[in-house]
């Protein structure tokens, strides 16, 4: 009989993966993998058939506890709390599509508008296809409602994120746009590369000096910026990965942080600095 310890580390990342993406923390991701491993040792194994469905249904329940009760948790959390940014490779290669999608920065910003239970019915089906009748016995709910949920997460998720997202080569390119323009203050720039509705969120925690609210539309956002370029230089500037996309990483005022970006038709839509430093061990370059 192959060791258990074996098995389940073959089926380590793919964990991690369901777990970040239905908690939008690697930390918590990684408490409740070594919880299933604990209870996977725990466990008669020769009466379980299939240990990937095994581990699948342990973590995700395990993940709908903790998705509960942090609802409680980021409503007294100080500023908008933005999901913690990892690196693409964390969770091996990531084959399709959709895997990809329920990855990026901004799908895992939306997902926060899900109840917990649409977003395991989405997760579970867009990012590893599982039918509705599997969802429906890790969820314990009927496959029907889990179709439903699947469907009401998917429609609130549509006209947030665009499906086509623009190639590496093509994101790099903006980014640097966006930051040259920020360095000089060239508003043109600036306002050619911004959508109307844009919004920057920035998370620090209570931990470093961040906004505490939203910025909303081009305007405000334009000030945003500029105002922090003009009084706090910009550097060890660079271009690094997270999420499966590029993104800024980046010091200011002595402050390091990384800024992602929601980017749709060839404009930014959202911008996201994550400057607590709790939420930056994974991704540092």
């Amino acid at each position: 009989m192959q060791d258990p310890t074996e098995v389940f580390e073959e089926y380590r990342p793919l964990l991690l993966g369901l777990g970040y993406r239905l908690l939008g923390s690697m930390w918590n991701a990684e408490d409740i993998v070594q919880d299933a491993y604990l209870r996977w040792l725990g466990t008669d194994r020769t009466e379980i058939k299939e240990p990937r469905a095994f581990l699948v249904t342990v973590v995700t329940r395990l993940a709908l506890d903790q998705l509960r009760s942090a609802r409680v948790t980021r409503e007294a959390y100080v500023g908008p709390w933005l999901p913690e940014p990892v690196s693409g490779t964390e969770f091996g290669p990531q084959e399709t599509a959709e895997l990809r999608d329920t990855l990026s920065y901004a799908t895992l910003h939306l997902m926060e508008r899900l109840s917990p239970p649409e977003r395991a019915a989405f997760v579970l089906r867009e990012a590893f296809e599982l039918p509705y009748d599997d969802i429906a016995e890790i969820v314990g709910s009927p496959a029907a409602t889990c179709r439903q949920l699947h469907h009401r997460a998917a429609k609130r998720l549509a006209d947030g994120r665009d499906r086509f997202e623009p190639s590496t080569a093509d994101h790099t390119a903006l980014l640097t746009r966006f930051l040259d323009a920020a360095e000089d203050g060239d508003l043109a720039t600036l306002t050619e590369l911004l959508s109307e509705d844009v919004v920057a969120w920035n998370d620090g925690g209570g931990k470093v000096r961040a906004a505490r609210v939203p910025i909303i539309g081009r305007v405000h956002v334009l000030a945003f910026v500029t105002g922090l370029t003009s009084r706090y230089p910009m550097g060890d500037v660079r271009v690094v990965e997270s999420n499966g996309a590029p993104a800024i990483w980046m010091a200011m005022g002595g402050q390091q942080q990384l800024v992602a970006f929601d980017i749709r038709d060839g404009r930014i839509h959202n911008i996201f600095g994550i400057l607590n430093p709790d939420k930056l061990s994974h991704i540092r370059p």
